[in-house]
């Protein structure tokens, strides 16, 4: 089982202060072998001293994390400052395995835990990405494969994306991987709201949509978001999203991408991913009270899973919720502590969110130690 958790939240003028403001709120757990650390973009070039002072300080050599514009802990989040989020747990010491950075394949992952896979068989994974890797849909697809469901996110960053799995790494995907030995149990929270029915793409070239249901997309587009936005298409923008229904999805998820364009002569829309002829899609609207409702109706089903209260959390939420979307009181981050408790929790808000094989937007993912 589980040993115990502790997390904190620090913050500071620069990275000495906020780490030290952290490591004072923080509780030494007895025999804890795994740290969480977050940190906000402020203080992305300093990680490394940052996670050499948590080693230090609390004799905890295993530690994960990445960086991001805004970091969150227990009914609380941080942005636009300089701040740190820790979370130690003590997890049995054979329940799991860092992944080291990939940038190609899996072969340094492999040579580090393929024999300790074969007697403790993975089921979830925890990773970080820098965004700026070219073939990360290929990495998260064999790390998928490989250790089970994926949870985590890409870093968010105006200055480095650094990663932390035992050591500080720019470019590529790094986390932890954990065994059966360690209970966890996730769910993902989508923040925005079907506007219109699933259809059926009929004509496409790569992210360029030209029919839906045979008729011109962007009629049908018109339809679907009603008479009063379809008079003044710039309302749209940042309200208005397409969706991509994953196939076999038993809780109705979908994938959320921008509308990058549209083409009123022609009748075409285009979006932010590729698609093909047969392809499910519908239109989602983005708004706090739809984003409140699922995150409620989440953090309902997620706790009917549990068989008692959950001991450590971990939260990726995207850059486009936390203030922008719940407001500037913590209100995400209080939502979630209002139905779990005080649980010890860390995370941060990135700029994509990995659930399963895929990589979302607009979405939070919480993961709990059971």
């Amino acid at each position: 089982m589980n040993g115990r958790f502790s997390s904190a939240v620090g913050e500071g003028a620069d990275w000495s202060d906020a780490a030290k403001a952290c490591l004072d709120r923080l509780d030494l757990v007895p025999e804890a072998n795994l740290g969480f650390l977050y940190v906000t973009d402020h203080l992305a070039d300093q990680m490394g001293s940052i996670a050499t002072l948590f080693r230090g300080v609390t004799g905890v050599d295993l530690w994960v994390g990445t960086v991001g514009l805004g970091i969150c802990g227990t009914g609380r989040e941080v942005f636009d400052r300089p701040a740190v989020a820790a979370m130690l747990g003590t997890l049995p010491p054979n329940g799991f395995r860092l992944i080291p950075r990939l940038t190609d394949g899996l072969a340094p992952f492999e040579a580090g835990a393929g024999v300790w896979m074969e007697s403790h068989p993975p089921v979830m994974s925890l990773i970080h990405a820098d965004p700026r890797t070219p073939n990360l849909g290929d990495i998260v697809g064999d790390l998928a494969d490989r250790t089970g469901f994926l949870v985590g996110g890409l870093a968010s960053s105006r200055g480095e994306f650094p990663h932390l799995a035992g050591k500080v790494a720019e470019g590529g995907v790094s986390g932890v991987v954990f065994s059966a030995e360690v209970p966890v149990a996730t769910a993902l929270t989508q923040g925005c709201s079907p506007i219109g029915p699933v259809r059926t793409v009929t004509a496409a070239e790569r992210n360029v949509i030209m029919e839906i249901d045979g008729h011109p997309a962007l009629e049908v587009f018109k339809t679907d978001i009603g008479e009063l936005l379809a008079r003044d298409l710039r309302r749209v923008a940042g309200y208005i999203f397409a969706g991509l229904p994953i196939p076999g999805s038993d809780t109705g998820d979908y994938l959320v991408r921008n509308l990058t364009g549209i083409d009123p002569q022609r009748g075409w829309i285009a979006i932010g991913d590729m698609v093909e002829p047969g392809q499910a899609i519908l239109f989602t609207r983005r708004d706090r009270a739809a984003a409140q409702q699922d995150l409620e109706r989440m953090l309902g089903q997620l706790k009917r899973r549990l068989s008692g209260p959950a001991k450590g959390a971990v939260y990726v939420s995207c850059v486009a919720r936390g203030p922008s979307l719940f407001g500037d009181d913590s209100e995400e981050l209080r939502t979630i502590q209002d139905a779990l408790g005080d649980v010890p929790l860390a995370g941060f808000f990135a700029n994509g969110e990995i659930s399963n094989n895929r990589l979302y937007g607009y979405t939070g993912v919480l993961t709990l130690f059971t």
